[in-house]
């Protein structure tokens, strides 16, 4: 059985992750494929209890990375890696590189270690797609305030949301094969045609 593919979407606070997520599962729906919908943390029962406490808790960095990685070896072994390994394409709102950037370039986690950590709960199952939504960060946490309740995260200042948005770009630069930086700070509809764009090119080209 083909293995089926994985994208992980990325981006700050209020760049529309879970919104294009959701359209991409429908689409690739529409075009026949078996699609899982998932996000990080969460995914599962014990990543739905970690969500919860460092939504609400400022744990230490390191724990903090601990917390994430626990969440995510659940989530790929329980969730991402059975479906791919039965043809199933997986869409997640986030994943390592999430990591990378909250608990790394923002909070100071050494490399070595996020590397190490990563490398334990993910391998083989890395991303065949990320696509980072990218939008300046005043319009981004605008967003977030019109959603609702803010998350610790949303209501950080303004220099560590464009720190975050740099992070996530740097992110994107380092991995050009895997990446694909979407301009996010335009209509829904827009920025998934966008996306549907960069799926086709990057994943389905080479099955039709």
């Amino acid at each position: 059985m083909t293995r089926g593919k994985f994208i992980t979407f990325e981006g700050g606070e209020g760049s529309g992750k879970s919104t294009q997520a959701g359209r991409l599962a429908a689409r690739l729906r529409e075009a026949g494929a078996e699609v899982v919908l998932t996000r990080e943390p969460g995914g599962t029962p014990l990543g739905e209890r970690v969500r919860e406490v460092v939504l609400e808790a400022v744990p230490e960095p390191v724990t903090e990375l601990l917390l994430f990685a626990a969440a995510r070896a659940e989530h790929v072994a329980k969730v991402i890696r059975p479906a791919l390994s039965h043809g199933t394409w997986v869409v997640s709102d986030r994943f390592m590189d999430s990591t990378r950037v909250y608990q790394g370039m923002l909070a100071g986690v050494s490399p070595g270690l996020i590397a190490a950590v990563e490398y334990e709960s993910v391998r083989p199952t890395f991303p065949d797609l990320t696509l980072v939504l990218d939008l300046p960060p005043e319009v981004g946490v605008a967003r977030a305030v019109q959603r609702g309740a803010l998350s610790r995260f949303d209501a950080a200042d303004n220099t560590y949301h464009l720190n975050l948005r740099e992070a996530f770009l740097a992110v994107a630069r380092s991995e050009p094969e895997r990446c694909v930086v979407i301009d996010a700070n335009r209509d829904a509809d827009a920025i998934a045609d966008d996306v549907w764009r960069a799926v086709d090119e990057r994943l389905l080209a080479g099955v039709r």
